[in-house]
């Protein structure tokens, strides 16, 4: 069956990377999300159902990421990607973490959504409302990148299940905005704070935020 929409690159981070990512990620405090994950926000605050965006408690993306978006623009799939929001993910097969089918909203995040996949290998599974019978299940090596656009961005939903998760995964995702947000776009003003705040680097988390 033709399936477009997903772009993978295997080893787009060292071993010696990711243990850098890794220790990083952990210098930052995780809050509790959903289905057993646990995520760290680098983001403005979304109400989604309002179309509301506040970014006074976005400051960044983190430093530590800044050789990724640079590696990023290198890769012909991603020209022009400019990433305005980075969740880091964890999951642990000892609470149970996956994700729910679903689609990543619309309105603000645009085409590419962009996830390093670190610490151990997962699965990608790719679903559609009009024929519940079929998944697709797209492999995601660890410390390989995954981009999901086109067809599986609006047309398939996307989880992780449970069973995927055999030990800690951390999930980097990244995310630009949409063409409402861009310049001649009707947000334009919003969308040009937001990349500013998100390329200066010098992001704190959602829960070192939350503790000061």
């Amino acid at each position: 069956m033709e399936y477009p929409g997903i772009f993978l690159k295997e080893e787009f981070v060292s071993a010696e990377e990711e243990e850098f990512l890794t220790k990083q990620i952990d210098m930052s405090p995780f809050v509790d999300s959903q289905s057993g994950r646990r995520k760290q926000d680098y983001g403005p605050k979304v109400n989604f159902k309002k179309q509301k965006v506040k970014c006074s408690a976005f400051t960044g993306l983190p430093g530590f990421s800044k050789f990724l978006v640079d590696r990023l623009a290198s890769i012909p799939e991603l020209s022009g990607f400019v990433p305005v929001e980075l969740c880091n993910l964890e999951y642990e097969p000892s609470r149970g973490a996956a994700i729910d089918a679903h689609f990543d909203d619309f309105w603000i995040w645009g085409e590419r959504l962009v996830t390093v996949n670190l610490l151990s290998d997962t699965y990608l599974s790719m679903s559609l409302e009009t024929n519940p019978g079929i998944e697709v299940r797209v492999p995601l090596p660890r410390r390989s990148l995954v981009v999901v656009h086109g067809p599986a961005r609006y047309q398939w939903k996307h989880a992780i299940h449970r069973q995927d998760i055999q030990s800690r995964r951390l999930a980097m995702t990244f995310r630009e905005p949409t063409v409402e947000f861009l310049p001649g776009g009707p947000r334009s003003d919003i969308g040009d704070q937001l990349i500013r705040t998100a390329l200066s680097f010098q992001g704190i988390s959602v829960g070192e935020t939350s503790d000061r």
